[in-house]
Formats: C-alpha cells, structure tokens, sequence
C-alpha cells in the first residue's frame, strides 16, 4: 500500500500501482470527470501515471492554471496533427500554451490565409470527435533522431540536438500523429470541447530574426463553450476599451514618429494627470511624506555606486558633459539618497518619508513599445523611507494601508505577489534572508494572502508587488514595495544612534501608481474613458437648445468655472440630440439641456451619464450634487 497526501492535508491509502485517474474516481465520478493531470511531489504527470510510493498529490483540472496550460497545450498538439492532416508539407516546431490560450509555429511554403484557418478549425474539431487517446512514449535519443529524420521534422531533430545527453525523450501519440513533448497531456482528444483559432502570425524560429520565419497560429479553448463566448466578449470588450484608441478619441495622448515611447500629453490629458498627481500628492502629505525632486541627469561615479552601472546599463541612455560620463536617470532612489547624505541625521528624525514625482526614462526595445503601457520614459510616485531596522514592520504596514486605499478609491481589487532575491543581484545571504522574511511578516500581520514569486526580486533587495484587477478581470502589476539594506551600505548612509554612535538605515523604496502614464492608461481600460466625474476632464457639458437662451446658458458656464467645475459650453447651431449624441461620445458625466422653461426657472434639464435623463432641477441642486459626487470620488 502506498499513502497519498491530497492538498487539503487528508492521507488516504492505495495499493501500489493504482492510478493518478483510479485515484479521482475513487474521491468521486465528478472529480474524475473534470481531473485534466496530476501533480506527483511537484511533478506533472498525465492521469495514468502510476503512484508506486508514498507521495504527495494535486489533481488539477481547468479550474488550476497549470490545468489550464495543459488543457490548452493538449489544444496545441490537436491543431499540429490537424495541419498535418490538411498540409502533409508543413514542418512542426513548437506549440506551447500561453496565457489564455496556445500556439503552433509551421514551416509552410506560403503563408496560411483565414480561410485555412477556418479549415484547420473543423478539422480539429473531427480529431476531437474521434476522441484519440494521447500516449506517452520514451524513447532513447538516438530513437528521436531516427525518427524525426525520417519524417523530415528538421525542427524536432534541433531540439533533440539541443537536449542533454542524459536526458529523459518522450514522445505523444494522437494516433498516427507523434510530437516530441514532455507532456503531459488530457487522457484523449475527447476531453477537449470549445476550440477557436483566433489569427495569424510570424515568428522566426527561436525568436531570432537570423533564423526563418515561421506561421505561428494563435488559438484558445475551454471545457465549456459558455465560458469561450466569455473569453470572445471580453477581447472584443477590451479592443473597445483599448487606450491607445480611447486615449486618441478624447483628446488624452498621442505618440508621435519624433518620439517613439515618449508620449505626448494633450489638454484634457493634462487635466486628468493633475488630478491624479493632486490626489497623490494630498495622501501623501497626511500620511507623514514631504515631496522632493531630484535631477534627471547625475554622473557615472553616483551609478557605479548603486550599482545601476553594473547591473542596469543596458537600459539607460547615457549622455557626456564637460568631457565627462554621465546618464539619464532609470530610477529615482541615488537622488533621493543624496538628499539624505546632504546633512546628519539622528533616530529621532527616523523615519524619513520622501516622496518624488520624478520623470525617468529606460531604453525599451521598439518590439515591446505599447501606448502608455510600455513607454521609453515616465513619471514614477517613487517613495523612500528611511528608518530604524526597528520600524521596518510598521512602514511596511504603513505603506500597505496607503496602498489599500488609493485602490478602493479607483475601484480597483488587487492580489500580492513576494519575490525573492534574483540570480543577479547584491549582498548577503543574511541581509536578503532578514529583508525577505521582515516582508513576509508585514503580509502576514495584516492577513493579506499572497503567493511566492522565486527569483523575481530586485538586484537590491525583495519586494512586494500588487496586481491590479481591472473591470474585465484583467491584472496590471503597479503598486511595488521594496525593502533594501544594500543601498544604505553602499552609499555609507548613518544616522547617529542613542548611544551616539553611527547606525545603518534602512531603505523602503515604493511606488503605488507604479508610473502616472501606465496607470492612466489602466484608469482609460478600466472605465472605458468614462472615468469618475473627480477625473474628468470635462465634467459637464452646457447645451443651449437655441440661440434664446445663450445668455442664460453662459451665465451657468461662469457659475459652475466659478466653483472650479470643469464646463465647456456647447453654443454651436446644430441640433440638441446631435449635442447630446457628441457629448456621450466624449463620455462627459454631465450634460445641462437648457430650453425656454430651465431659463426662465434659473433651472437645468440634467442628462447623467449611463442613467440618461434625470429631470429638471434647480441650479444650485445640481451644484450641490456634482460638488458631492466629486468630494466622495463617486463611481459611476
């Protein structure tokens, strides 16, 4: 008998031999069912593998992203056999699953067209009607060679090329159709339901541009066609969304040929970055910080000595002055540190909370540039705290409240990620054990779950990152915390202790917005440019229905300018339903109709946005409900 750990802590005992699948069964014919692979002691197995001794055991199924990877790469191999059936001449090179979904690259004489695609599409669903069992096969590497020469896969051959000598070849077969793979995979093609090839690409062949191009064929699937129509609708929902187009249709941004990833910020851009840095700015200082600015030119001697120069050049631009080197700042955290050095400090000035809006700019290569997510320069809400090893778990957890509620003002769920230290990185085992459970202690005090992110940490020191959750259920990693006792050590920084001696600070670097360009651009997705009446650049849009009442409706412009509510007034000669039409276009939270009966009453006919016509009320009612909705930061 062998004994089997489940996730939830239960043993349960099984004769030797007994199946991954036999085991689900066992549990219940449901969780049979829907049990895509196991995990054997952190391995991933197809459900046929057989559990010979005592182990710990996760049965994964569409619900776990590991099920899901599996799933989908399943998907994969079914469109290469598909292909294979349809363009014998094609070549296969690799198929992995990505997030929310898969792909295939071919070798192809001519590219593949949407029609093919389609084509492909139907044959797969017949190998899955078919219902072929997926079989594992290991085999030796000279197997693999033969094999594969024979066939022609001259892709597959390389991979097995590039495989250790000693390492374990495995092979799937669909049928009359084999894939190098190491699996695993579903127990049949059967298993597979809800399929959709999505576009077509090029790719060169191991993401080298020396190598050929490749047609990589993009798809997704899911167990449950409900669930594909979901997925269908909320791409679509998020071309909508998209805020590059949003961001050019009302007049926020642009990126211009003159400045690729170097974006452009128009008025109404203008007006919701200020707001956004206002806020910013207001939170800050009732939680303790003081602002400070920095320059965003400083010498190689400071970057040598943070060690930027060592670990960080390739994404720096650089520049020369008075005959000597000098670069344009990546972060903000070596001028912050100079402030600190300017003078002595002793523990009673600790902690110090500095905060810095401070423009930074990073060499990203062209490829990933994409409107104001992945820009060449930007605007980080950088903070560094400086403190007594003592008063790390308070700021942390200082620092995690402020976070907490800038998200709640937006609307914005979130999940925490820890990463630890980095194969490339600096200091002691013993700082980097210190700083990673100090964070973990912090989480861990305020009940925040929270999920390991190994290698994932700065060259300083680990870190806490918060991933955003949008309204399309999507994640945007923006919030960081970073704890860090090597920048304090390599820049000599002290503060005079009781005793009278010199002591070590310690450093907290965080950013909560991450970067004022990106969380714009996560702002326009998330509302879909309908953002919160606080944050819109124009608030309320006054609309005359003829020219009689064009004083009447410019003395309500003034009245609302006078209280600082952002109003345009719309005195055109055209049609109130076409003003209204543009106006909602424009996603404005407020539009005031204004006819012969609101100016003789001093009133306004209100039109809100998402609810439509809300009456008729006087002037100063609604003044006092706008002025309301942008005290509350209302969401609507």
């Amino acid at each position: 008998m062998v004994k089997i750990t489940l996730k939830d802590g239960s043993v349960r005992e099984y004769p030797a031999g007994t199946t991954v699948l036999e085991m689900a069964k066992s549990i219940s014919q449901g969780l049979a069912r829907e049990v895509l692979a196991g995990k054997v002691n952190g391995r991933l197995v197809d459900l046929n593998y057989p559990l010979e001794e005592d182990a710990a055991l996760e049965l994964l199924t569409f619900n776990d992203p590991e099920g899901q990877n599996i799933y989908r790469h399943s998907t994969a191999h079914v469109m290469a056999q598909a292909v294979k059936r349809l363009f014998p001449e094609a070549k296969l090179a690799i198929g992995p699953a990505i997030q929310d979904g898969f792909y295939y690259d071919f070798d192809v004489a001519t590219p593949f067209t949407p029609a093919q695609l389609e084509q492909i599409e139907g044959e797969m669903n017949k190998i899955i009607k078919e219902d072929i069992p997926f079989e594992r096969v290991q085999i030796s590497r000279a197997e693999a060679l033969e094999r594969f020469n024979k066939s022609g896969e001259i892709y597959k051959v390389e991979l097995v090329n590039d495989l250790p000598e000693d390492a374990v070849i495995s092979c799937y077969h669909q049928g009359d159709f084999v894939d190098l793979c190491a699996g695993p995979h579903v127990p049949s093609t059967g298993r597979l339901k809800s399929v959709k090839l999505m576009n077509l690409a090029g790719a060169y062949w191991r993401g080298s541009e020396k190598n050929k191009m490749l047609q990589r064929i993009y798809g997704t699937s899911f167990p449950k066609k409900s669930l594909l129509d979901e997925h269908l609708f909320r791409l679509e929902e998020a071309k909508r969304r998209d805020h590059r187009k949003l961001g050019q249709e009302l007049e926020l941004f642009s990126i211009q040929e003159e400045g690729p990833g170097f974006p452009f910020f128009h008025p109404k851009g203008m007006v919701l970055r200020n707001e956004l840095e206002n806020f910013w700015r207001l939170q800050h200082k009732r939680r303790g910080y003081q602002e400070i600015r920095t320059p965003i030119i400083l010498n190689r001697e400071l970057w040598e000595q943070s060690g930027h120069w060592d670990h960080y050049k390739e994404n720096m631009y650089f520049t020369k002055i008075d005959d000597g080197d000098y670069a344009v700042k990546p972060m903000n955290c070596p001028g912050s540190i100079l402030v600190y050095k300017a003078k002595m400090h002793s523990y009673r000035d600790l902690p110090l909370r500095w905060c810095e809006l401070g423009l930074v700019h990073r060499h990203e290569l062209s490829g990933v540039l994409h409107g104001l997510m992945r820009v060449r320069c930007f605007t980080q809400d950088d903070a560094h705290i400086f403190m007594l090893p003592s008063q790390i778990k308070d700021e942390i957890i200082g620092v995690i409240d402020l976070f907490e509620d800038f998200y709640k003002t937006f609307g914005l769920g979130y999940s925490v990620e820890l990463s630890t230290r980095p194969e490339k990185s600096m200091g002691s085992d013993e700082d980097w054990e210190l700083a990673t459970n100090s964070l973990r202690q912090a989480l861990e005090s305020q009940e925040l779950p929270y999920k390991v992110n190994e290698g994932d940490g700065a060259f300083y020191g680990p870190k806490i990152d918060f991933h955003l959750t949008d309204s399309l259920g999507r994640t945007w990693q923006c919030g960081t915390i970073q704890l860090d006792f090597q920048m304090p050590e390599r820049f000599d920084l002290t503060y005079v202790g009781e005793d009278g001696q010199k002591h070590r600070p310690v450093m907290i670097h965080r950013v909560v917005f991450g970067s004022i360009e990106r969380f714009i651009g996560v702002l326009t997705e998330h509302f879909a440019g309908a953002f919160p009446v606080w944050l819109a650049p124009v608030q309320v849009k006054v609309m005359p229905i003829t020219e009689r009442q064009h004083p009447y409706a410019g003395e309500v412009l003034k009245r609302l300018e006078a209280l600082d509510i952002r109003a345009e007034l719309d005195a055109r000669n055209e049609k109130i339903n076409y003003k209204i039409r543009e106006a909602q276009t424009q996603k404005v939270p407020y539009m005031l109709v204004i006819g012969d009966r609101e100016m003789d009453n001093k009133a306004v006919a209100v039109r809100q946005r998402g609810k439509g016509d809300t009456g008729a009320v006087a002037l100063e009612e609604f003044i006092k409900t706008i002025q309301k909705d942008i005290e509350n930061k209302t969401i609507f």
